[in-house]
């Protein structure tokens, strides 16, 4: 299969940022950066980040700063990569003189000002570290004589990356009281429950608004994912430096993992609704009911709510129902069925999405810029082109050129987090969402049985086992 597909990148974090050096030479070396066709394909790790650092008339690349303060985690951690680019800066620009060049660094100020800007916009989660505002506060002290202004500047970006770290650890308190609410309540239903459960034909009857919500909640549970946990979640011993994993505390992944229980609780939650109903026409009726829902998700462009929808339906406790599946009409099921099909490296899958992401990029309005990936094989397809190259090459140098395509893919995805939700919030239908009780595995199975009963000797056994 190759590399894993990407699709048609977006300018902001891609190399498409790059101007295009103009070496006709197969490589060419500059400052100890190796440049390929003009694109920068590897270096050592002091000349990245020499590279990273602005002067009075030098700026890096957008696309560069995001590729590499990205990547340069898997070889040094953020609070230490800051600590040097501070300390190079000070020496280049000579701020440890008793008498500044004003002048000089009138020039610089505002370029540092912009690095230290997009460093806190695009990964917000690296500045949660004290030493971090540490190693902010002390290069404006350096240069605010020489400007009153950056003073300003300096608490403003501070008061926005407060409101930022607010907004998004109250969204992921919100998240973890509802998973601990979750596992409190009656989620493993062993048998099943009485009928006052509530169904979610009860609180949500019409497909349209279902997938409207379920969007309202991928984009929310997306909007807390930092684009560093892709990387994060990677992370191995780096060669160059045998002690330790540049990340020894835990690995900063919770919101991803956070997202991928969701989408579990998603699939359960629709085998959960179909295998409760007690006759077969109401079970063929939620079965139709989810078809719709599914069939509405693809048209907005959320593809994991989809994959969800579908993965569930297709879980063993559901699909051996066959009475019940002789009551659904089944054709608009095998053409979403379709689209998500494996074969190919789930190619049929793979084109949609690359529709549905150019379609966001010519989108005037945010309904139609709604690019919701199915995430399980975003983050695998992250994984394969991780595990697919070295992070070094032989001579040490930092593969470059692996990291691009990282950030291509990472890049991609952050734009799409960042559109807003279009539609109405439901807050009774995502609250059933996130709470409405599920079966365990072992529940389903028991309520497919008594729903249609066991056909063979296996199912038989199983049956009386779990009884």
């Amino acid at each position: 299969e190759g590399m894993p597909q990407t699709l048609s990148p977006t300018s902001m974090f891609t190399p498409c940022g790059f101007s295009p050096h103009l070496h006709t030479s197969k490589e060419d070396e500059q400052g100890g950066l190796i440049f390929q066709d003009g694109n920068l394909t590897s270096a050592s790790l002091d000349a990245l980040i020499q590279h990273l650092i602005p002067t009075t008339d030098y700026y890096p690349e957008k696309a560069y700063i995001f590729t590499f303060l990205l990547s340069s985690r898997l070889f040094i951690e953020p609070h230490e990569l800051l600590s040097r680019v501070c300390h190079k800066c000070i020496e280049q620009q000579r701020l440890d003189d008793p008498v500044l060049d004003k002048a000089r660094i009138r020039k610089f100020g505002p370029k540092i000002l912009q690095l230290l800007t997009e460093w806190m916009e695009t990964f917000p989660y690296d500045f949660q570290e004290e030493r971090m505002i540490g190693h902010l506060k002390d290069m404006i002290h350096r240069i605010a004589p020489c400007d009153e202004a950056y003073w300003k500047k300096m608490n403003q970006l501070l008061q926005t990356l407060n409101q930022k770290l607010a907004t998004l650890s109250h969204g992921q308190e919100g998240i973890v009281k509802i998973s601990a609410a979750v596992s409190d309540k009656l989620v493993a239903f062993k048998s099943k429950p009485p009928s006052i459960q509530r169904e979610i034909l009860s609180v949500c009857s019409d497909p349209y608004t279902l997938a409207q919500q379920l969007t309202h909640v991928e984009l929310e549970r997306l909007s807390h994912i930092g684009p560093e946990e892709f990387v994060q979640a990677f992370v191995h011993k780096d060669p160059l430096d045998g002690t330790k994993t540049c990340f020894s505390e835990q690995k900063k992944t919770s919101n991803l993992e956070a997202y991928v229980k969701w989408f579990n609780r998603l699939c359960y939650l629709v085998a959960t609704e179909i295998c409760m109903p007690a006759k077969k026409k109401q079970r063929a009726q939620v079965i139709e009911f989810f078809i719709d829902v599914a069939r509405e998700c693809f048209n907005i462009g959320n593809f994991n709510s989809l994959m969800a929808i579908i993965s569930g339906m297709n879980m063993s406790p559901v699909s051996r129902l066959k009475k019940t599946w002789s009551k659904v009409k089944t054709a608009k099921f095998f053409i979403l069925e379709h689209q998500m099909d494996p074969t190919g490296n789930f190619y049929n899958y793979r084109t949609a999405l690359r529709g549905a992401a150019h379609r966001s990029l010519t989108a005037h309005s945010n309904r139609e810029k709604i690019v919701i990936p199915f995430f399980s094989l975003l983050i695998k397809d992250i994984y394969f082109l991780n595990e697919g190259c070295a992070n070094r090459l032989p001579n040490g140098h930092v593969n470059f050129e692996k990291f691009l395509e990282l950030a291509k893919q990472v890049g991609e995805f952050i734009t799409w987090k960042q559109v807003e939700c279009p539609f109405e919030q439901d807050p009774n239908i995502i609250h059933y969402l996130h709470t409405a009780p599920i079966f365990t595995e072992d529940g389903l199975y028991l309520a497919s049985y008594e729903s249609e009963s066991p056909e063979n000797q296996t199912e038989k056994d199983r049956w009386k086992s779990l009884r």
